[in-house]
């Protein structure tokens, strides 16, 4: 690397890595693609090696660019680290925060509990995201995610958020219809809605096989609340969790005793990242509101 090597080099090059796309990365740091394809080229040529492959659909790191793409974040943390301590802790917390988690969760849960955290923190620009998809925190796609499982891998730091419980529920009007299954045998004669099967991302979602090995769902989709508004409109039973369906108006839970599905939130953080200011007082206002909250995931 020489020495009139420019630094700034790491933003762009993160900017990239982290959308894939050119033209997202340019808008996220407010210039011209051309411009930062120029930069990238510049920054190749200045550590003389290749960095990413381009293709029609975008930028894909080299085993090169992996490396750097490690050394990048380190820097990257450093920086913040260093900007949080000389700010004080007493100053006011401020900075951009993004959360990603379970669309059940996240869009149910989360999303009103962050509105009090941005109320109570007004220099927090805080982004949720809700995807039927695991966050990579190493690449950085967020600053912290709710999982269904601990980390096993990378340098992360995990703590469980809490247990949660899912039945099986259905609507009034289909339960009037088509009568109440009285054993997990009788649901073969019922309608089973759920997952795509394929789009299943993670093991603790494929709860279909712990009912029963002779039914399928005739109905599916990779997203929870669509899971829920097809259970609303009469379309049959449906595996939820306990927070999002059981004081719903519009649902009956059925066999409490058959079908009782345990599983957790963990609350996850890039080892680096956890000691700063806007992550942990992001991580210690989530894991109060659910200990708050607890009866609403467990019976």
């Amino acid at each position: 690397m020489t020495q009139d090597f420019d630094w700034g080099a790491m933003e762009w090059f993160l900017a990239i890595a982290r959308t894939g796309r050119l033209t997202l990365a340019a808008q996220k740091l407010g210039i011209d693609h051309t411009t930062l394809s120029r930069r990238v080229k510049s920054l190749e040529e200045a550590l003389d090696a290749r960095l990413f492959d381009r293709t029609v659909s975008g930028y894909s790191l080299t085993p090169q660019g992996e490396r750097f793409l490690a050394a990048a974040q380190r820097v990257e943390t450093i920086a913040l680290q260093a900007a949080s301590d000389i700010s004080g802790e007493t100053s006011r917390i401020a900075g951009t925060v993004r959360i990603g988690a379970p669309e059940g969760f996240g869009s149910s849960f989360l999303a009103p509990a962050l509105v009090r955290l941005g109320q109570a923190q007004p220099g927090l620009k805080l982004e949720l995201v809700t995807l039927p998809r695991q966050f990579s925190l190493t690449k950085r796609e967020a600053d912290m995610a709710v999982s269904l499982a601990r980390p096993s891998k990378g340098r992360l730091h995990a703590h469980k958020l809490t247990n949660y419980e899912l039945g099986l529920y259905g609507s009034h009007g289909y339960l009037r219809e088509r009568g109440r299954p009285e054993t997990l045998s009788d649901l073969r004669h019922h309608g089973i809605l759920g997952y795509i099967q394929d789009l299943i991302y993670a093991r603790e979602l494929d709860y279909i096989p712990q009912l029963s090995r002779d039914i399928a769902p005739w109905l599916t989709s990779s997203s929870l609340p669509a899971q829920m508004n097809m259970t609303l409109a009469g379309g049959g039973l449906c595996v939820l969790p306990r927070f999002l369906a059981h004081d719903h108006e519009g649902l009956e839970q059925v066999l409490p005793d058959e079908v009782r599905l345990g599983r957790s939130f963990w609350l996850v953080v890039h080892s680096e990242l956890r000691d700063l200011s806007r992550i942990r007082i992001c991580s210690e206002f989530i894991t109060e509101e659910v200990r708050t909250a607890g009866a609403l995931f467990q019976y």
